[in-house]
């Protein structure tokens, strides 16, 4: 598991800057693609491996390893509901920085758009906008 509160450790990238890949390497993680009937990832806990449906968009991809990544971060073992909420913010909170969020929101003239420019689905866009009072003008991804 990540060790979030080493303060020597260079802080992550965020946003579009961030490489879940790389993160996924730097925290062992196998990373596979194969034919998923129900869902985008699958967190193995037990191989530390995250297995990818491999028909998705490369914009899908990462952000189904994000989400994947998040489930290993933050120690779940299975996918409950709450896991899921759990692992969709924090998720978010690695593909989505803060200001190019409200530069791009400033411009962008709907929700496509939005999410297109971030990278992110309209569901971690929602996640993360729950995370963030100060963007309830938003209110169309909440």
């Amino acid at each position: 598991m990540e060790n979030w509160s080493n303060p020597s450790r260079k802080p992550r990238e965020r946003g579009r800057a961030y490489d879940p890949y790389a993160h996924a390497e730097e925290l062992g993680l196998a990373v596979i693609f194969r034919p998923l009937r129900v869902s985008h990832e699958r967190w193995l806990p037990s191989a530390h491996t995250i297995v990818i449906q491999e028909s998705l968009r490369s914009v899908h991809r990462r952000n189904a390893l994000a989400h994947g990544i998040a489930h290993c971060v933050l120690g779940h073992e299975d996918d409950r509901p709450k896991h899921e909420v759990q692992a969709d913010r924090f998720a978010a909170s690695n593909l989505i920085d803060l200001d190019e969020f409200r530069a791009i929101a400033r411009w962008a003239p709907d929700l496509e758009h939005l999410v297109a420019e971030l990278g992110v689905t309209k569901r971690l866009a929602r996640a993360f906008v729950a995370q963030h009072e100060d963007l309830a003008q938003h209110a169309d991804l909440a």
